[in-house]
This record gives C-alpha cells, sequence and structure tokens, in this order.
C-alpha cells in the first residue's frame, strides 16, 4: 500500500472520530435548545437520543477503524467492509450537504459553509482510499 493512502486512511478515520466526539458537544455549544419552546421536552429528549448515537457510532467505528488500520492496509476484506460503510456514511453526509440546504445559514453562514466544505473534502478523501482498496481487493 503506498505511503499517501495510508496517510489518507489514517487522517480519514481520526477526522471522523474527532467528529464523533465533537458531534457529542453540538447541542450545547450552539444552543440547539433556545430555538425549541420549553413545552416540547419530548423533541429535546428525542433530539439527544439521536445525536448521542449517532456520536458514539462515528466515534466507535472511526476508534475500531483506527485501531484496525493496519489490518485494513494489508487488504484484510472484512476491515475494508467497515472502511467502506464508513465511507458511504460520509458520502451520505456530502450529498445532504450539498443537495440539500446545508444548515440554516442564519444565524452564522460561516458555519453552514464551513460544515458543506469540510464534510465533501472528507468524503472525497475517503473515495480516494476506498478506491485504491477496490483496487488491490482485485488484484487478489
Amino acid at each position: 500500500m503506498k505511503k499517501g493512502i495510508k496517510i489518507l486512511y489514517y487522517m480519514t478515520v481520526l477526522i471522523s472520530a474527532l467528529v464523533g466526539v465533537w458531534h457529542f458537544f453540538v447541542p450545547w455549544m450552539f444552543q440547539w435548545y433556545d430555538y425549541l419552546p420549553m413545552q416540547y421536552e419530548n423533541l429535546i429528549v428525542g433530539i439527544d437520543y439521536t445525536n448521542y448515537c449517532f456520536s458514539l457510532l462515528l466515534f466507535g467505528l472511526s476508534t475500531m477503524l483506527i485501531v484496525l488500520g493496519k489490518r485494513a492496509l494489508a487488504i484484510n476484506r472484512e476491515v475494508i467492509y467497515f472502511y467502506f460503510f464508513l465511507t458511504v456514511v460520509w458520502m451520505f453526509r456530502a450529498c445532504l450537504a450539498s443537495f440539500i440546504e446545508p444548515w440554516p445559514l442564519k444565524p452564522i453562514p460561516a458555519a453552514a459553509i464551513g460544515q458543506l466544505i469540510a464534510s465533501d473534502i472528507l468524503a472525497v478523501m475517503m473515495i480516494i482510499v476506498s478506491a485504491s482498496f477496490i483496487k488491490e481487493l482485485r488484484r487478489e
């Protein structure tokens, strides 16, 4: 496996893990609850549960791929399938940001544009690594 692909692999899973950790704190950082009437406590709980589950799954899968990185780069088919799944998750996120409003442009347009650019870049980097894995798998 080429050194550039190894670096890209670890960069993508590390960034993905950091996004998973960051997502645990997003509701408080951006005061999500200030926009919701407090009588909708069930909505707040639902948002929290969804966010926590997403954060844990994203962080857990990414961390698992960091730990199993040597196996993935040695073309272990099972580990590569997990990387493919993570790539699909980020491609889906990038498509949401690119083709649907990425985030309400008010009150912070830079946040919406930043998420759009970051998710697209990460998805492209993951597609490059996945294409390299597919190429290696076909050789075997």
